[in-house]
């Protein structure tokens, strides 16, 4: 039985970090990137999470006020007032009990996977419950804030928080934890919707000069085809080119959907609503370019229905939108247990949810680039060390961090200088 650190109080910290081009989606245009970070203080050191939720609730019914708002009236509370827990062997072949004293029986982790072939940490020796085994005050988080009905992105930041602080005091960093099996992830870009072509194929241009090894582009009704067209001509035809539809179309623009078969995309993103399983089955059925689930696959339930419909074949795993990085494991072992390929998206983070994704997109089912692209492409300084390209063999490639817990340091003078309002303290004592 080991100790696990004890909170002592949770910060919520609000700013807000330029962005150096505008990012415009089917639902908006961002010129800044509005940030709610969480920094957990416990006994044994600090950690850090950051909320991918956006300013507004376009892209998700979540927003940076309403996650500031539940955080700090019910989730912290709930995680300060919760006594210490503890990871314990009860003998099972898989899975992992945690010591609840609300629960008389605990909690239980399930395992649903085996033995992965070349995994350097926990993986290696029992899939996602071992790894979560490894952090018991981690684990406890979901179970702790599930009083609360949905929430994920704010669940998230503070399960983060937890993990960064739990595997600090460890001396273990998250691709450890994770069971990561690379030291350098691929790299692709999300280039948004631009002003006009030109500027479009500019944007994309710059991007593989740089050394992005995929391009993802967002698209909506009347720009689709014709910016596909064009990026999959300066591409050439070995060129990794997906597009992300952010729910933007109905079930009658099927017919146009299956028309971007010839340009050989390696998936269509999220095309309908995320409640929709339905006529992502039908666009599966009608085209040959894979369609991949975004904004429908809220944690491993979920994902498996999806794939079990044929609603989708290939699963982006973004962990703020599936309440947090332990999930976001539990869903990598379900699709790597069933073929289904996976890759890592992105939020707009700065170098604190970076990092973790970057140790996340290590694991061996994530074989396809993700959105983990380098801190210069959003902004012109980032809130820690900044993730920069690698060169020669490593052209198109961030490192894996391998410091303790997210392995990088957060820039405290910039998140005071940043700050867009006072920082709130929740202590034992202010509830």
């Amino acid at each position: 039985m080991t100790d696990a650190p004890v909170i002592q109080a949770i910060e919520l910290h609000r700013l807000e970090v330029p962005l150096v081009r505008p990012f415009e989606t089917s639902f908006g245009r961002e010129t800044a990137r509005e940030v709610l970070l969480v920094r957990v203080r416990t006994d044994r050191g600090d950690g850090w999470g950051e909320c991918v939720a956006g300013r507004d609730p376009f892209y998700s019914s979540e927003y940076v006020d309403g996650a500031a708002s539940v955080i700090e009236h019910y989730l912290a509370p709930a995680l300060l007032a919760r006594p210490a827990h503890h990871a314990v062997d009860d003998g099972h072949v898989s899975g992992v009990l945690i010591e609840d004293p609300a629960h008389s029986a605990g909690i239980w982790i399930d395992d649903r996977e085996q033995h992965i072939e070349g995994a350097a940490g926990p993986t290696a020796a029992g899939g996602a419950a071992a790894s979560i085994a490894s952090v018991p005050l981690a684990a406890s988080v979901a179970p702790t804030l599930s009083f609360v009905a949905g929430h994920r992105m704010a669940k998230g930041a503070l399960e983060a928080a937890v993990l960064d602080a739990e595997l600090r005091a460890q001396g273990r960093s998250m691709g450890e934890c994770f069971g990561a099996v690379r030291e350098w992830v691929d790299c692709g870009v999300s280039v948004g919707i631009a002003p006009t072509l030109e500027e479009l194929l500019d944007e994309v241009t710059g991007y593989l000069e740089e050394g992005y090894r995929r391009i993802k582009l967002k698209i909506k009704p009347g720009w689709d085809l014709v910016p596909v067209a064009a990026v999959r001509e300066l591409l050439g035809r070995d060129g990794m080119l997906q597009v992300d539809a952010n729910t933007a179309y109905t079930a009658e623009d099927i017919p146009l959907l299956a028309s971007l078969d010839p340009f050989e995309l390696l998936l269509i993103e999220q095309p309908f609503a995320e409640e929709d399983l339905a006529t992502h089955v039908r666009l599966a059925e009608a085209a040959t370019t894979p369609v991949c689930l975004d904004e429908s696959i809220l944690d491993v339930t979920t994902a498996i229905d999806a794939i079990e419909r044929g609603a989708t074949s290939i699963v982006n795993i973004k962990p703020g939108r599936m309440g947090g990085y332990l999930e976001a494991l539990r869903v990598h072992d379900a699709c790597r247990a069933r073929d289904v390929p996976v890759w890592c998206g992105g939020m707009l983070e700065t170098g604190v949810g970076r990092a973790a994704n970057v140790a996340l997109a290590a694991l061996p089912g994530f074989v396809l680039p993700g959105d983990t692209s380098a801190s210069a492409r959003y902004f012109a300084e980032d809130l820690t060390e900044p993730f920069v390209l690698g060169e020669g063999e490593h052209r198109g490639q961030l490192r894996v961090p391998d410091g303790a817990g997210t392995g990088v340091t957060v820039g405290e003078d910039l998140v005071r200088d940043w700050a867009t309002r006072p920082p709130v303290t929740i202590t034992p004592r202010s509830r």
